[in-house]
């Protein structure tokens, strides 16, 4: 136990490195500013590569990925050597100081196994994070379905059955849960990702980042198929050929689609105006976003982003940005009047969205404003923090 008389907690993420992820980091510091003792296993990378070290009282260990994986055998390959790693890694931290409540953050939904070990050994209490629905993010990446993706299926509800409790992100990933992993309602608490305020400051636009352009569209997030990159390059293909030469295109993110990504903008005649920033530092990717006139969300619609909440869209609104996206059911609940909305997988509705806005700094204005009020009001960590330490004063009860 913690010498605040409360649980120790350790958290296992294998989809991107603390603190770059943002949310399980709202999480980590929550719990340790309320008195827990708190442990993070993940990756290296994105700037974050030492084995060990203590961050604002979190105890980070990272361990290396053989490489980011594209095809299914991939996967199995990269899977099998992080679970390798947590679960090494979760032993020592157990020597080293303890933990009392696992707490697992997906994809993929394979933690279950190190959860069941310290179920078995130790009673710990096993908490899943739901952050993707990976059976329609099989479907969305590979385009069908067939006997992995029942692999997938039964991974997730595996999770689901060892979970004591379970997190979701919105209410679609808590129907999920409860319909199809089985779990009682009363299990399951809705923990939003909303940004934190203190970071996304509004600041003045750096006119050198338009390359002597009039406008600036920025995007910020993974490069994967289905982020929906390409039906950006076609907006902005299809925006160039109609005569608008005025724009240019910043894309803050990196991921394993995009030097495929990179080729398909110079193929489509637009690579000299859609830049590819890769993974930047905090200071210049707040300076590249700040400097947008509108910024904007691809992301593909299918089944696996119509019920997924995007941390990008409430960053995009704490920065009182205008936004523009395609018409899916949890990016509509975030931004409400804050985006415009395409009509699904048509990059030509999406370039005259944005040409929309262009045409009109009113509403942009007007809309940007609202999506900072809503962020303040409704959305930020702030009013989510007290719901994580309500759910884990349930969960760790009796610990």
């Amino acid at each position: 136990m913690a010498s605040t008389g409360k649980p120790s907690v350790l958290i296992i993420v294998e989809n991107l490195p603390v603190p770059f992820d943002r949310r399980v980091w709202n999480e980590a510091t929550t719990l340790r500013q309320a008195g827990y003792t708190v442990s993070v296993i993940c990756p290296i990378g994105r700037g974050s590569t030492a084995l060990y070290e203590e961050l604002d009282g979190i105890h980070i260990y990272r361990h290396p990925l053989p490489f980011e994986a594209k095809g299914a055998a991939g996967y199995v390959v990269e899977y099998s050597s992080a679970l390798w790693h947590e679960l090494r890694l979760s032993f020592k931290v157990r020597r080293e100081r303890g933990f009392q409540i696992l707490h697992a953050c997906n994809p993929p939904d394979t933690i279950f196994l190190i959860g069941l070990v310290f179920k078995i050994l130790y009673r710990t209490r096993f908490v899943f994070d739901h952050h993707d629905i990976n059976p329609e993010l099989f479907e969305a990446k590979f385009g069908k379905r067939g006997l992995l993706y029942w692999v997938v299926r039964a991974l997730e509800w595996l999770t689901f059955k060892t979970a004591d409790y379970s997190i979701a992100t919105n209410l679609s990933y808590r129907r999920i849960a409860i319909e199809r992993g089985g779990m009682k309602p009363e299990r399951v608490f809705v923990i939003r990702s909303g940004p934190k305020l203190e970071r996304m400051q509004i600041r003045p636009r750096n006119p050198e980042l338009l390359n002597g352009k009039t406008y600036l569209v920025g995007y910020v997030g993974v490069m994967g198929k289905q982020e929906g990159i390409s039906y950006l390059i076609d907006a902005a293909r299809i925006l160039r050929t109609s005569g608008r030469d005025d724009i240019l295109y910043r894309l803050v993110g990196d991921g394993p689609e995009v030097e495929a990504l990179k080729a398909e903008a110079i193929a489509k005649g637009v690579g000299d105006i859609v830049l590819f920033e890769g993974s930047l530092p905090e200071d210049r990717f707040l300076e590249v976003l700040n400097s947008a006139d509108v910024l904007v969300n691809p992301d593909e619609a299918n089944a696996m982003n119509d019920m997924s909440t995007m941390n990008k869209i409430m960053e995009y609104m704490a920065l009182a940005k205008p936004i523009v996206q395609f018409d899916m059911t949890e990016g509509r609940f975030s931004a409400e009047a804050a985006s415009l909305y395409a009509k699904h997988n048509d990059a030509a509705d999406f370039a005259r969205c944005i040409a929309e806005l262009l045409a009109d700094p009113a509403k942009c204005a007007e809309m940007g404003a609202l999506g900072r009020a809503r962020v303040h009001d409704v959305l930020a960590w702030h009013h989510e923090a007290p719901k994580l330490l309500a759910a884990y004063a349930t969960i760790g009860h009796g610990l």
